[in-house]
């Protein structure tokens, strides 16, 4: 189905919503192959939402407790959220955690929170029932609630912030229960070796990587979005 045709649809299934018929089916959930999918990379530390064959390809390195990783959801994530929508954009995450330090394991908690969401009911899966749309919201409202000095949010809020986003309640159980979706440690090497090569000199988060293109973007131009989707 192009994408043309499958936005046409999910417009014409909003203005149909309150007369349509229902059906009660039985068995597991499936995704949507109309919504854009959340899918774990064949590397097994990056998440990547949105059609595999969509236009444009970006690779986005974060940290839960990067001051600019939250300013970058604050200023583009809805617009990343709109042409993931589309079809236009598959982004894939790589988190880090290298700002966790002691007793302080935020950026763990939210990578694991990240996976959890991505791999549903266990971690030998690596497609999910949740999708896009809603793990970008989830990713937003994440980053968000992040403040330096203040009181990390627990696993508890997390676990809200995964529903309200969407996420369904089997999910945010495993994320507010703490559960290890992920080998934190071989993540953070695994993605640090990654954003290294990308870039050796300035390694740092926040870093956009255009996949097709094979080059670093220049995200403080106020414009690199638009310009790569209009390209």
């Amino acid at each position: 189905m192009g994408r043309t045709l499958v936005v046409l649809v999910l417009v014409m299934s909003l203005v149909v919503a309150t007369a349509a018929c229902t059906r009660q089916l039985t068995g597991t959930a499936q995704p949507d192959p109309n919504r854009p999918p959340v899918e774990i990379v064949e590397d097994g530390f990056g998440i990547q939402i949105g059609f595999a064959d969509a236009p444009v390809q970006l690779e986005l390195y974060t940290e839960p407790q990067c001051s600019h990783c939250a300013d970058l959801q604050k200023d583009f994530g809805q617009q990343l959220r709109q042409h993931i929508a589309l079809g236009e954009l598959a982004l894939t995450y790589r988190p880090l955690t290298f700002l966790d330090t002691g007793a302080n394991l935020h950026s763990d908690r939210v990578a694991n929170a990240m996976f959890a969401a991505a791999t549903g009911g266990g971690a030998e899966q690596n497609v999910t029932a949740t999708d896009a749309i809603a793990f970008q919201r989830f990713v937003e409202d994440a980053w968000s609630h992040y403040d330096a000095g203040t009181d990390h949010p627990t696993a508890a809020e997390l676990a809200e912030m995964a529903r309200t986003a969407g996420i369904s309640d089997d999910i945010a159980g495993r994320i507010e229960s703490g559960d290890a979706a992920v080998n934190t440690k071989d993540l953070e090497d695994t993605n640090f070796g990654f954003l290294y090569d990308i870039d050796s000199v300035d390694t740092g988060t926040p870093t956009v990587y255009d996949l097709t293109k094979g080059q670093k973007l220049d995200i403080y131009d106020n414009d690199w979005l638009s310009k790569i989707m209009g390209a």
